[in-house]
């Protein structure tokens, strides 16, 4: 079975991509959201001419030619395209087999725990304090994540005092029986991350999320080491010799590689087997509920060493206003703070048809 057609169907944040083989077998996937129209363009330039009329079935093999061809061009924004045709073949697999593709990698549908995350820097403590307790009390969350710091801050905050603020309203508020994470989002110096570490460790918050720019693994190492609380990273990282320097290394205790950032499934599988040899866990990063938190909802139920649970966005439209009329029904709805992986074949989401009416076409096709 070969890989006949590519189409993509995109806007300036999101790019959803359609597979067809030559026996007619379709798949959905996606690029990478923010700048996914440009990130299409390069599905079509540097990633579709190596893909078509390859094998459907197993495409490990065409990852692995289109980094060869495209050596002078490693990095972000070629991953992010690939990114489309892997989860396209792996929903088109799913669906040709009447699986879901959580047990197309050895694993079962089922409930997953979730962990509330807030994207949000601009929102006072008191704010995220009383939505964080609202989303606890009427959904069932038992882990939330929060901001701190600004993003890439140079060791400033959002606004002075915030940091020292949120920390301890947030925390105590929640009280016992709550996982409590923060996310730093590469804003400290050493020194500066390793005084927030300690506030951190004060509250009883047990996961301290990119507390140095991400590309500095030994500050990062530096933070980790100073601290008893579990220091996690690799979100950005989308090369596997950033990985395996920051597995063999021991940057980071918890992983968080993305999906969407990395080059799909394939390619996080990889990953996910460095941290296993490694004895460390994997959490992902799905900050949005765009594919990538569906498909990362399949992949935790299927690793041996995934973490104690699933990144979900609690931003709507407000936040995310392209995240309007993505998919047909409700595929992220929470229960008792779990998300649901179905047995539906594929990733079981249906693309919103008024959506791709409405977005920006391109097709390439196979001549052979």
């Amino acid at each position: 079975m070969k890989i006949r057609k590519l189409e993509t169907f995109c806007t300036p944040f999101v790019g959803f991509v359609r597979v067809t083989t030559d026996s007619g077998e379709q798949g959905w996937g996606q690029v990478s959201t923010y700048n996914a129209d440009i990130t299409c363009e390069i599905l079509h330039r540097q990633v579709a001419p190596y893909a078509l009329g390859s094998d459907a079935l197993d495409h490990s093999d065409t990852l692995l030619k289109i980094n060869e061809k495209e050596h002078k061009f490693p990095g972000s924004y070629l991953r992010r395209a690939t990114t489309g045709l892997d989860t396209a073949l792996w929903d088109m697999r799913g669906k040709l087999a009447g699986k879901p593709v959580v047990e197309l990698l050895g694993g079962t549908p089922g409930k997953i725990r979730a962990y509330a995350s807030s994207m949000k820097r601009d929102i006072t403590p008191e704010a995220e304090r009383d939505r964080f307790l609202k989303l606890r009390d009427e959904k069932g969350f038992t882990a939330f994540k929060w901001r701190v710091g600004a993003e890439t801050g140079r060791d400033q905050d959002e606004w002075p005092g915030r940091t020292e603020a949120i920390v301890p309203l947030v925390a105590r508020a929640l009280g016992d029986g709550i996982d409590k994470l923060v996310d730093g989002n590469s804003c400290y110096s050493p020194k500066r991350a390793i005084e927030v570490g300690r506030l951190l460790e004060d509250e009883g918050i047990g996961h301290f999320e990119e507390p140095c720019p991400y590309w500095e693994f030994d500050q990062t190492r530096e933070v980790r080491e100073a601290l008893k609380i579990d220091v996690a990273g690799g979100e950005q990282d989308c090369e596997f010799t950033a990985w395996k320097t920051m597995i063999d290394s021991h940057v980071v205790d918890i992983v968080q590689p993305d999906v969407m950032y990395l080059g799909g499934i394939n390619r996080t599988l990889a990953v996910c087997r460095m941290a296993e040899a490694a004895g460390l866990p994997v959490t992902p990063h799905a900050a949005n509920l765009g594919l990538v938190t569906m498909c990362t909802m399949h992949l935790l139920r299927a690793i041996p060493n995934a973490g104690k649970y699933l990144e979900f966005s609690i931003e709507g439209l407000d936040y995310y206003p392209w995240q309007d009329g993505l998919f047909l029904g409700d595929p992220y709805r929470i229960e008792d703070g779990h998300a649901i992986v179905t047995d539906a074949p594929g990733w079981g989401v249906e693309i919103n048809p008024e959506w791709l009416y409405c977005s920006q076409y391109k097709a390439s096709e196979w001549q052979g």
